[in-house]
């Protein structure tokens, strides 16, 4: 009994303690503080009115604080502030910029491309439209052309604005040497100088007997095979020219030796082509040489020159083994060797030493490469001839850049190069009448999908096929122009998908560029005229005049003159012109464009 009272009494307590300290948490307690006195043991509480009146009194109304010093210095940020975003741009384009041009200068041109490049690339990629900006419209100009200027003269130091680069003669390889005649190959020369068929006197003696030895060699071998290779794609036009004018067949050889049929062949004496005409000889016959052309690495129009040439040195020396001498050291040094010995005969003049060492050698020469060519399975030459390339030609009727072309029918550039090895630069002269030679069944393809690139534009502009997973942004970076050219150019919407094959027109941005990479400079020679300057660069005389200021059609020996080919004029010549043409009263009759490009075949 109890222990219940006391289990009772506890939980009574512990019930009590519980709503205590329920109602405390509900209620804070406020805490007093004891008065400053210590005397008393109680103080009575104050009113509330007594309270306020008191803190009225002891509490004077306080300005608000300011929230900073106005004297004080605010610090200063360590970050740089952030540029807005046009502005940046700029200053990013024109780091990279000032980069490519600081290493062009010092010659470092893989580092030069990479920044230019950059530059570009910041531009298109920016999501600003250039030209939708004054200030970027001008910057995104800028930095194209100057670096199309720079890029012109890395290429004119190896590429496309310089001439074609040459290959050794093989003539060169094969006069200077000197082997020792091998009697074991005699017999079978003399049979088959007596058995095969030849238009040609075919001597056999030591002379002869030596480069038959040469050419059983592994570098005469590889002399041999590489021209009888390469001959069997000009044989059938080669021989069809000395038939028509009527001259032995078998002075293809001669071609063979002097070049190997190697259309960019050139001699150390400055001579070129399959039949190593010198300028002076080639321009006697009628082989143009330009800054954009030379036509002695035209295979067939050098033929002809050749074969005329040939049919003159029979006829002045009666004899063709003088005459292949003559061919080779000029008519006049095979005259004055007859005189002072009185012997119109080449092997008397050859034991007599009268003639050059290389003159010497010639004619043995010939004769080798002929007995060899009629006979090469005996000397075990092994050649499979290739065929001959038959050939659309066409008529541009102004300049067109051969990349422009090669795109435009889907053919190689290297292709179209080989095809027109008298071209010495990547474009046709502004020349009516030249010929540009395509692939066989090109021809018609080129003529109707050029119409759609203005004539003027064929330099600049170019043809591009949309691979897999191009698009518009893709391309025009890759030939530094803005997506709204190109969406211009080709009438399509700025943001539209693009099939794979799709051919598009790329607008290229020349503006300012066009006069730079097309001046020429030209120093004038001796014997030079205004005149024939003129027409070497396929330009007018005039021009010349007007863009060098001269008073007079005189040049002197020394003079570095101006020279803007194919149309590259300075804009403001253009201008003057446009200017003087619209004050005349008359205008002339429309005449046929000359940008149509007239096609045709060749064999």
């Amino acid at each position: 009994m109890k222990r219940r009272t006391l289990l009772t009494a506890s939980t009574i307590l512990v019930t009590a303690v519980g709503l205590g300290c329920e109602d405390a948490g509900r209620k804070p307690v406020a805490a007093h503080v004891p008065a400053a006195s210590v005397g008393a043991a109680r103080v009575a509480a104050p009113s509330p009115a007594s309270q306020s009146q008191a803190a009225q009194q002891a509490a004077p109304p306080l300005a608000p604080l300011p929230l900073t010093d106005p004297k004080r210095q605010l610090p200063k940020s360590l970050l740089a502030p952030l540029p807005d975003g046009k502005t940046y741009l700029l200053q990013k384009v024109q780091e990279k910029f000032a980069a490519g041009e600081q290493n062009f200068k010092a010659g470092h041109l893989d580092a030069a491309r990479k920044d230019f490049d950059e530059a570009v690339d910041w531009m298109l990629e920016s999501g600003y439209d250039p030209d939708g900006d004054p200030v970027l419209s001008a910057l995104f100009h800028h930095v194209v052309d100057s670096v199309y200027a720079y890029e012109l003269q890395a290429f004119r130091g190896g590429e496309g604005l310089t001439e074609a680069a040459a290959v050794p003669a093989a003539i060169d390889e094969v006069a200077a040497v000197t082997l020792p005649a091998d009697p074991r190959l005699k017999e079978r020369a003399e049979e088959a100088a007596k058995s095969v068929s030849h238009d040609l006197p075919l001597t056999v003696n030591d002379e002869v007997l030596s480069f038959l030895n040469f050419f059983q060699t592994a570098k005469g071998r590889d002399i041999v095979e590489n021209g009888l290779r390469r001959g069997g794609r000009y044989r059938d036009m080669i021989l069809r020219v000395l038939k028509q004018e009527g001259l032995p067949q078998d002075l293809i050889y001669l071609a063979q030796a002097e070049s190997a049929f190697q259309p960019l062949a050139l001699s150390r004496a400055g001579a070129r082509g399959i039949w190593q005409f010198v300028a002076y000889r080639g321009q006697q016959y009628g082989l143009r040489h330009t800054w954009w052309i030379d036509e002695r690495q035209d295979p067939e129009k050098a033929t002809r020159a050749a074969a005329q040439h040939l049919r003159d040195l029979y006829g002045l020396f009666g004899d063709w083994y003088l005459a292949m001498a003559a061919y080779n050291c000029g008519p006049g040094n095979v005259q004055k060797a007859i005189e002072r010995t009185g012997y119109a005969d080449f092997w008397e003049l050859y034991k007599r030493k009268v003639l050059p060492r290389e003159t010497k050698n010639y004619v043995p020469i010939i004769i080798a490469l002929t007995l060899i060519a009629k006979d090469a399975a005996h000397y075990n030459i092994q050649a499979d001839p290739e065929a001959p390339v038959p050939s659309d030609v066409v008529k541009p009727g102004r300049p067109i850049d051969l990349r422009l072309v090669a795109e435009t029918i889907d053919v190689d550039v290297e292709a179209l190069r080989a095809l027109n090895p008298s071209l010495l630069r990547m474009a046709t002269p502004d020349d009516p009448s030249f010929e540009l030679h395509l692939p066989r069944g090109t021809g018609e393809k080129f003529t109707a999908e050029i119409a759609a690139i203005p004539p003027d534009k064929w330099i600049s502009w170019r043809r591009h096929r949309v691979e897999p997973a191009e698009t518009l942004a893709s391309i025009a970076k890759k030939y530094r122009v803005t997506v709204a050219a190109i969406a211009d150019a080709n009438n399509i919407e700025r943001t539209a998908a693009l099939e794979p094959g799709t051919k598009l027109t790329i607008p290229a941005t020349q503006s300012l560029s066009e006069a730079k990479r097309l001046l020429v400079s030209y120093r004038v020679r001796r014997g030079d005229t205004l005149e024939g300057i003129a027409d070497r660069f396929s330009v007018n005389p005039e021009d010349v005049r007007r863009w060098n200021r001269l008073r007079s059609n005189r040049v002197s020996r020394g003079m570095v003159l101006r020279i803007y080919t194919i149309g590259g004029a300075p804009e403001a010549d253009r201008r003057r012109t446009r200017s003087r043409a619209k004050k005349k009263t008359v205008a002339p009759a429309p005449a046929k464009a000359a940008g149509t490009a007239a096609a045709g075949n060749s064999p």
